[in-house]
């Protein structure tokens, strides 16, 4: 009788990969519910109150150790270790929102975030003459909002809502691997229903809040934020 081959590669490193996967997202979710704090207080306090959160957040995913740890480094293993899952995995469905959710987050809406507000304003070339934290406020969002409010609300709605799409099927299976007591599918409508109330509206309101609101930004630091949003295609078409 002929002994079963041993598992594969596959079969040794997918377990680990998963729960890279997994283990990263609790820092991810806490990130993102401290920075999606600012702007839905924006609807409540204008861009000051909208500020003064940001500042408070900056404290945990802008220092050189949060960044670094807390925020990249939790992002580069979740979306490299599900990257490498989906590879090894390849029967898997590629058309399942968790999916089409994380690769549109980190295929476009991210990286063009994250470039538009984190690296291009410390440029040391002038106008831009790099954007020091204190002038990098709610006042840069404002200026966006008000100046191309169309792409503007896409592009920052598209990113919460493939961010908290992403979120709720993702805890929903992190819930059903590791407890006993299983998430049905009958709850995703409601679960999704409580995300875009609970996420999405709220930060689309802040932003309208922002829209609304008269900019007190000097006619010099305009410039300044122009000239950022200059250097992405989405904003010069």
């Amino acid at each position: 009788m002929s002994t079963p081959s041993p598992p594969g590669f596959r079969s040794h490193v997918v377990p680990y990969l998963t729960r890279a996967a997994h283990f990263s997202s609790p820092f991810i979710t806490t990130f993102l519910l401290i920075h999606l704090t600012a702007p839905a207080l924006a609807s409540l306090g204008g861009s000051s109150l909208a500020s003064q959160t940001m500042l408070l957040g900056r404290e945990y995913y802008q220092t050189p150790f949060g960044e670094k740890y807390l925020v990249l480094g939790p992002i580069a293993i979740h979306t490299v270790s599900a990257t490498l899952k989906r590879l090894f995995k390849p029967s898997r469905r590629f058309t399942s929102l968790l999916t089409l959710t994380g690769y549109a987050t980190m295929l476009f809406l991210l990286p063009t975030h994250y470039l538009l507000h984190r690296v291009t304003p410390a440029s040391t070339t002038p106008p831009i003459s790099e954007l020091g934290p204190s002038e990098l406020d709610y006042e840069f969002v404002k200026y966006g909002v008000q100046t191309w409010p169309g792409r503007s609300t896409l592009l920052y709605g598209g990113l919460v809502l493939c961010v908290g799409l992403h979120a709720v099927d993702g805890m929903a299976l992190v819930w059903n691997t590791y407890m006993k007591d299983r998430i049905t599918n009958a709850s995703r409508n409601l679960r999704i229903g409580g995300m875009v109330a609970g996420m999405v509206a709220p930060v689309m309101a802040g932003l309208f809040a922002l829209w609304a609101e008269p900019s007190f930004a000097f006619p010099q630091m305009a410039k300044r934020f122009e000239s950022v949003f200059a250097t992405s295609i989405f904003y010069r078409v």
